[in-house]
């Protein structure tokens, strides 16, 4: 392997008090601590006073203007050749949509009261974040694809992730008992998100994302593709456990600043610190389009390689067709596919997406070199109508720049 795609060394730390099982919010800090009762208490307010976000919610104090800002449409060559462009956008809630060829910007639509600085959740997107940083480590030789997932998280052991690969745990291809339905109160998802911070907690629920990772069943047999959002968590594990830094610190290491973004991104945390790597990232839309970039580079970000180019064309090649079992994809793209935490369409055109809930996209266009960003707000988080729509707006902007000279 070469040199040049071995991440920066990554510094000794000591394995947090009590179990060691999980990266301390700081050096030498005990075990899931500073909590609610003790942050302000010596040694710990010395982190927790430069972190309250992680601790606590927060408001942002706006160097902006407090008047919302209007409406930013900039639409260049797409404007003549899809004459109906913003209207579809605004039909489908979209908050930001960008078009980004090579280094330049071809297009960008803002709706009023949305900044084009402004950050926005990426909800599932965020999984194809985590599959890239999880790329550069097995391509430093720090996880190996075949391993089993708790020779990384022996904690796991006894769940249904004690017997799986990696690689099943990374292309989602394991039978859980996980039911993703976004708007059942008694669905595991729910109780995950719960776990994580994201909801309400109730009597009986996992007091950390980690706890709750260890509890889920199920048949364990691999194969066939189930999406499920926990695994992503659990890629989130190993990553902590091999780099030695929370989940948080290895997407700043290891992918964003190599990106060379305008802007911090953020992600959700639980009472533990532990990110919500599954739908947890904020980002703005033209920092999130440099993620596609670095993608359609070969894994190459202006500060440096990301992953490998043999890792990048495992993802643009797609998945197993066999394994693909969603309708809800197929119907649009009968030779769909899943691999790596992203969306692969097996289309003549080769288009491939990170795709989150309420209508999030980051759609590579690999025979034009373009990356189209889409963050939206629908009312419903996952409909067939909904996809439906979003896939066709997102083909015919990428035949549409099949005409727009390069």
């Amino acid at each position: 392997m070469s040199a040049a795609l071995l991440p920066e060394p990554v510094p000794k730390r000591p394995a947090a008090a009590g179990t060691g099982a999980h990266p301390p919010r700081y050096p030498d800090a005990p075990a899931g601590e500073p909590t609610l009762d003790s942050w302000q208490e010596a040694p710990h307010n010395r982190w927790a006073f430069a972190h309250m976000s992680e601790l606590m919610p927060v408001a942002t104090v706006s160097r902006h203007p407090a008047t919302p800002p209007g409406a930013t449409v900039r639409l260049g060559p797409l404007a003549a050749r899809l004459p109906d462009l913003v209207a579809r956008l605004e039909r489908t809630f979209t908050d930001a949509f960008l078009v980004l060829r090579g280094e330049e910007v071809l297009a960008e639509y803002y709706r009023e009261g949305f900044a084009p600085d402004q950050p926005h959740l990426l909800m599932s997107v965020s999984k194809s974040l985590c599959s890239t940083v999880f790329g550069a480590l097995v391509d430093a030789g720090r996880i190996d694809p075949a391993g089993r997932i708790t020779a990384y998280v022996p904690e796991l052991a006894g769940s249904v992730y004690d017997g799986p690969t990696v690689q099943q745990l990374l292309d989602m291809e394991i039978a859980i008992d996980y039911d993703e339905d976004y708007v059942d109160p008694a669905s595991e998802v729910q109780a995950h998100d719960r776990a994580a911070g994201w909801r309400t907690r109730r009597p009986g629920d996992a007091a950390s994302n980690y706890e709750f990772l260890a509890t889920l069943r199920g048949s364990g047999s691999v194969g066939e593709f189930q999406y499920c959002s926990a695994n992503t968590d659990v890629l989130a594990w190993i990553i902590e456990r091999v780099s030695g830094l929370r989940y948080a610190d290895a997407l700043s290491r290891f992918l964003w600043a190599k990106l060379d973004a305008d802007h911090d991104a953020t992600i959700t945390v639980d009472a533990t610190g532990f990110g919500y790597a599954n739908g947890g990232v904020s980002a703005t839309a033209r920092d999130l389009a440099r993620v596609g970039r670095m993608m359609l580079d070969g894994g190459v970000a202006p500060r440096g390689r990301v992953v490998s180019e043999d890792w990048v064309r495992s993802v643009l090649a797609g998945g197993s067709r066999e394994a693909m079992t969603y309708e809800g994809f197929t119907s649009t793209f009968p030779n769909g596919s899943y691999t790596r935490q992203w969306w692969c369409t097996g289309n003549d055109r080769g288009n491939v997406s990170g795709i989150g809930i309420h209508g999030q996209s980051l759609w590579l266009d690999p025979l034009t070199d373009s990356v189209i960003v889409k963050l939206s707000a629908w009312p419903d988080p996952d409909t067939e109508e909904g996809n439906a729509r979003q896939s066709e707006l997102l083909l015919d902007v990428s035949r549409a720049l099949d005409a727009v000279p390069y």
